[in-house]
């Protein structure tokens, strides 16, 4: 699913909204998840999962192309962790 398919769905489970408004609402929960792990946080949706950032070390990697080592630096990365209840419908 992707985001306008997202809104499309809560705006016909929603009559009372407007696309307007729930593009609105989908971007401030988006924003706000990626506001949350650019602190260093945590967001936890029970019964969903959770999200959390990742240290990954620099390391040398190989350019594809031209078989050319880089150097790759270090980072964050987003990580999704599912919840118990998603895992288990989704393991029926």
């Amino acid at each position: 699913m992707i985001r306008s398919e997202l809104v499309q769905r809560l705006v016909q489970d929603n009559p009372g909204l407007s696309v307007r408004e729930v593009e609105k609402i989908v971007s401030v929960f988006f924003d706000e998840i990626v506001r949350r792990l650019t602190e260093d946080g945590r967001v936890e949706l029970r019964g969903f999962g959770a999200f959390s950032t990742r240290a990954r070390d620099g390391r040398t990697g190989r350019n594809p192309r031209t078989g050319e080592t880089v150097e790759v630096a270090a980072k964050r990365v987003p990580y999704f962790k599912p919840g118990k209840e998603m895992r288990s419908r989704l393991n029926v």
